[in-house]
């Protein structure tokens, strides 16, 4: 079928931690129907987002994720979906359908709104949306090249279990948690850790919080 714009169609077939990688990966399986028509290229651009409205939260989760959203009784309005990560995917040449990989680095950075989030999921899964626009190319009247823009309303939804961003995670850093400081904290915590000869940045945070509890 030439000459006629494809009206791309796009689902999550599956996601998987990618390795060996250089940073906690995710691999997305992304299959995309061009209902028939020869596509020359794409140049995809994804957006994806935490639907964060769309499961529920226990006790525990609830309290983690106050930071974000506050105490319960205000999520009514304060509970909204987050932006995990935008980035962009280069197609190459099919015919009526592919599927393609697409590569999602995972940040640990705690002043990161969507890791503090998904850190403080137990289990279940995580609702994701992502929205897709961009150029797609291709085989116009005697096979000339065309270009069309991607429809506003290109996306499509999928359910990601919260143990496959662990285990994403846990590959690079098992048992470990990243924090990020000021330089003038830290160089407080690292003096503090060396006068009372400390072997570990955890057994200094072991103490002032030991401390800390002691104190309330």
């Amino acid at each position: 079928m030439t000459g006629v714009a494809p009206d791309l169609r796009f689902t999550v077939l599956g996601v998987e931690p990618e390795r060996p990688v250089a940073v906690p990966t995710l691999r997305f399986s992304l299959g995309i129907d061009a209902g028939g028509a020869a596509v020359r290229s794409v140049m995809l651009d994804v957006q994806i987002r935490i639907a964060a409205t769309q499961r529920g939260y226990d006790e525990s989760e609830q309290a983690l994720l106050a930071e974000l959203f506050g105490a319960p009784d205000r999520w009514s309005d304060t509970l909204r979906g987050l932006l995990w990560t935008q980035t962009t995917l280069i197609v190459p040449p099919f015919d009526g359908t592919t599927v393609v990989d697409l590569y999602m680095p995972c940040t640990y950075d705690f002043e990161v709104a969507s890791a503090k989030y998904l850190a403080a999921l137990g289990d279940g899964d995580v609702p994701l949306e992502l929205l897709f626009s961009g150029t797609v190319f291709y085989a116009g009247p005697g096979g000339a090249l065309q270009v069309s823009r991607i429809s506003w309303n290109a996306e499509a939804t999928h359910r990601l279990p919260v143990r496959v961003w662990r285990e994403a995670i846990d590959g690079h850093f098992p048992h470990s948690a990243w924090l990020r400081l000021d330089r003038g904290t830290f160089d407080r915590l690292s003096a503090f850790k060396a006068g009372r000869t400390l072997t570990s940045w955890e057994a200094a945070l072991d103490v002032l919080l030991d401390a800390a509890e002691e104190g309330r």
